[in-house]
């Protein structure tokens, strides 16, 4: 396994061994002590989420505010393309977005930290996503920032995505008040 590190500081892209051979593969999608040792953080899941999503779908881009999520996600059918946006106030990097096609074949994990926004475009016909969380949801304390911010300025491959009403109303990240944004505990 190879964990490397991002241009945001503790977002992690994660390549995982596949042992393959004629009967198909094998991969470790997580074991807490082999991860730790190759250098994750040491951080406890406590939910699984699986979504499944047709082409040119976007979602996102969500947070919780009084309870962010580490997301350690993948996807087991099709391809997606998965972002992460740094909207920790005190941070170097605050609104600065990195984004990675994970897939089926790549069997590729992105590691989001809590005080990120995170969304995916779905690139196949359709597309198998999991994530572990480090929290649990609080549907009344999603908040959300604007796919097409032009601040952020995400490079996504499609041009017309599918969107929920919720995903075509949020705001820009330039315009939120440090109280509308997670709130990282210490």
């Amino acid at each position: 396994m190879q964990i490397i590190t991002t241009k945001l500081k503790d977002v992690l892209l994660i390549k995982p061994t596949i042992f393959g051979d004629t009967r198909g593969f094998f991969l470790e999608t997580w074991n807490k002590k082999t991860y730790m040792e190759a250098g994750f953080p040491d951080i406890d899941f406590v939910q699984d989420n699986h979504s499944r999503s047709g082409q040119n779908i976007l979602r996102g881009l969500h947070f919780q505010r009084q309870h962010p999520q580490g997301k350690l996600v993948r996807v087991t059918q099709g391809s997606v393309f998965d972002v992460a946006v740094d909207i920790r106030p005190q941070s170097p990097t605050f609104g600065q977005w990195v984004g990675y096609e994970l897939s089926e074949e790549n069997a590729w994990q992105l590691y989001i930290p809590p005080g990120f926004a995170h969304g995916f475009c779905v690139l196949s016909e359709s597309a198998d996503f999991l994530y572990k969380c480090t929290d649990y949801y609080h549907p009344e304390d999603e908040g959300g920032i604007l796919w097409s911010d032009p601040n952020i300025n995400i490079d996504w491959p499609i041009k017309e995505p599918f969107l929920s009403q919720k995903d075509c109303h949020y705001a820009q990240l330039k315009g939120m008040k440090t109280e509308q944004l997670p709130k990282i505990k210490t």
